[in-house]
């Protein structure tokens, strides 16, 4: 009998882990593909209850509070370690502010501009976070990215600078690791959320409307596979679910950021392709480009500098394809091999002995 009522107690801590999925919530969707299961997805949790902007500050009370009462601000947290500073709900609200950790306010990670300051997206749940005032700030509207070369850093790592992931030079705001996943995810809900919904909003550098273009989609598509869904974001999916009555289907299924724009047809076949070695490396005047599987017309190859300014784009592939790259001054490259929406970016140094 002691030994029944443990399993039980074990049973109901696990379960505790687990989403709230109300039955039958997502039937729709199951089994769909590409745009099929995109619409799918929207169909379900489009129409959502909707909150007025004053009543997201009382909201985040109960959808960003960390364990120990204080304001869970994912632009100043250091999980594991000691933040530099932490909130307390209403009594820390900004006001005006001047330094790290005067205050908090609501932040849009994906930015209020970007959809003309509109409802109801302005209060959707779902992507405003409670965040260090001063950091919102200097975030402002850049899109989110990898910063080498940081021109401001936060007290918990973050980092504002020119991106240097392939395919986008600009400037972008580096959260750090722990929570680059949740706000990749954040990205692929509004992407299902407001699909088809999104006429007059932004054309910018990461987003045409609420749908990412390929540079940001491939790499929010990455932090979504580093940095894995947390309890963190169960338990804010539950809580947002009680008040708006929708969720995040890629905190409850991460897997179908793949079947959505990464069909699982095309990743069989690029989990081969991607099996891709680059030698010698560190190279003087030549590369080669060794591919395990071949596939001539689903490929191309570009060379970016550090800065991520594109050099050069290769098209006529063959399973071995060497680059002449004696042009090229010493320093640090990127080489990005894309297919079907899919990449994989390899580091090149070029040493020129």
């Amino acid at each position: 009998m002691r030994l029944f009522k443990l399993l039980i107690l074990f049973i109901g801590l696990n379960t505790t882990l687990l989403a709230q999925i109300p039955p039958h919530y997502y039937d729709n969707a199951v089994g769909k593909r590409g745009v099929a299961m995109q619409l799918a997805l929207h169909n379900i949790i489009k129409g959502h209850t909707a909150i007025s902007y004053s009543a997201v500050i009382n909201a985040h009370q109960t959808t960003d509070a960390k364990p120990n009462g204080k304001v869970w601000d994912m632009y100043s947290d250091i999980p594991g370690g000691t933040p530099p500073y932490e909130f307390t709900f209403f009594t820390d609200k900004c006001g005006s502010y001047s330094n790290e950790g005067d205050c908090y306010n609501r932040e849009h990670s994906f930015p209020q501009s970007w959809f003309n300051k509109n409802s109801p997206m302005k209060s959707d749940l779902f992507h405003v976070y409670p965040t260090d005032g001063k950091v919102n700030g200097m975030r402002s509207s850049y899109p989110y990215g990898e910063v080498s070369n940081p021109t401001k850093t936060t007290l918990n790592g973050s980092k504002l600078g020119p991106n240097s992931s392939p395919g986008y030079s600009g400037t972008v705001f580096e959260p750090i690791d722990a929570y680059k996943g949740d706000f990749a995810r954040t990205y692929f809900y509004m992407a299902v959320r407001y699909y088809l919904e999104d006429a007059g909003w932004q054309n910018n550098a990461a987003v045409n409307g609420s749908q990412m273009k390929p540079w940001q989609l491939n790499l929010l598509y990455q932090w979504n596979l580093q940095d894995t869904v947390s309890q963190k974001e169960i338990n804010r999916n539950d809580a947002v679910y009680s008040i708006q009555n929708n969720r995040n289907p890629f905190i409850d299924h991460p897997e179908w950021i793949d079947s959505i724009w990464f069909d699982n047809t095309s990743i069989k076949k690029l989990e081969n392709f991607l099996e891709v070695s680059l030698y010698p490396n560190p190279a003087n005047d030549v590369v080669t480009l060794n591919f395990s599987s071949f596939i001539q017309k689903e490929y191309q190859v570009k060379l970016y500098d550090i800065s991520g300014r594109l050099l050069k784009t290769i098209t006529n592939m063959e399973s071995k394809t060497t680059l002449n790259i004696e042009s090229l001054t010493k320093g640090m490259y990127i080489i990005k091999i894309s297919s079907l929406d899919k990449t994989q970016n390899k580091t090149l140094k070029l040493i020129k002995e």
